[in-house]
């Protein structure tokens, strides 16, 4: 088995010396051939030097730099193009995940499996992340029937029949695990352990997070526009059922309610009607950015050559 790591980096100055070292006693027993592509991701700090020096040092390291800051899963997407080998690794840079479990996604694949996941017995990080990426994680489950999808995370392995379909994707929005959802039915999962966050903090906020969530339901799922028609049809039924009451009322008592029935009714049916045209409104952003022939990255410097 032939193996390519493809690892995007940003703030990555701390650990990518001893990630890279690592690898480089993990993987010789564990595949034949192998690379490993650092995707500078527009990083401000001196990553990108680290990366030349590394590239140097040995020459199964490629280093690729990105001309600015196009995110994890654009930087990811750029490396997997980049790859030549017919396995494909991912993890991050910050030595959550370690290097020592590669070879147990790597036999994990070969019995069959086309994508496996590196799955944390116990996550670190807050419960409202933990929280927003599990819900995520769930729609996502759901909407493509593939219950492993659940436990998706960035440190996985999977067959490198992806990338003539990822080659053909249009628009800068990226979710590599989506994609391989669509294109993979036989997903499997190893128990990892993470470790804690050596240096820096993550660089997922809140708002972050609630923006990949909002990208991954209105670029890979109809799910939001069916809300949004099942809540047009329930506040359907409530008007009717209102308007049922105001005849009851007026014909038994000879009077309706006031002002302040009329300016709920109307705040509320104002406010779900705005909702739905929210979610319209975010499908329309997405094929404006998908047809305005955007990018997803743009490569300014290559290093390095593969073993």
């Amino acid at each position: 088995m032939n193996c390519s790591v493809v690892i995007p980096v940003y703030r990555g100055e701390a650990t990518l010396e001893p990630l890279v070292e690592r690898l480089a006693k993990t993987l010789p027993a564990a595949v034949e051939r192998f690379e490993v592509l650092l995707v500078n991701d527009g990083s401000p700090d001196g990553s990108w030097a680290l990366i030349g020096r590394l590239a140097g040092r040995y020459d199964w390291v490629r280093g690729i730099r990105l001309t600015r800051n196009f995110g994890q899963e654009n930087a990811t997407l750029c490396g997997i193009l980049e790859s030549q080998f017919e396995v494909i690794a991912t993890m991050d840079d910050d030595l959550q995940h370690a290097p020592e479990d590669l070879p147990r996604l790597l036999k994990k694949l070969s019995e069959g499996i086309d994508v496996v996941y590196g799955v944390p017995r116990i996550r670190r990080q807050a419960w409202w992340k933990s929280l927003l990426s599990g819900a995520v994680k769930r729609v996502i489950s759901v909407s493509t029937g593939i219950p492993a999808a659940r436990g998706m995370s960035s440190f996985k392995a999977f067959r490198a029949d992806v990338r003539r379909a990822y080659g053909s994707m249009v628009g800068p929005d990226v979710a590599v695990d989506v994609l391989l959802s669509w294109i993979f039915t036989r997903f499997g999962t190893v128990d990892i352990d993470e470790a804690p966050r050596a240096h820096g903090s993550s660089n997922y906020d809140l708002i972050k997070l609630v923006r990949l969530a909002l990208r991954i339901l209105t670029n890979y799922t109809t799910i939001p526009l069916r809300l949004a028609s099942l809540l047009g049809f329930f506040f359907t039924l409530v008007g009717f059922l209102i308007f049922m009451y105001v005849l009851t009322v007026y014909f038994t008592q000879g009077s309706i309610p006031g002002f302040s029935f009329l300016a709920s009714v109307i705040t509320i049916f104002s406010g779900v009607q705005l909702f739905a045209l929210g979610i319209i409104g975010e499908y329309l952003a997405r094929v404006f950015q998908r047809s305005s022939g955007r990018p997803r990255y743009a490569v300014q410097e290559r290093l390095g050559g593969g073993q």
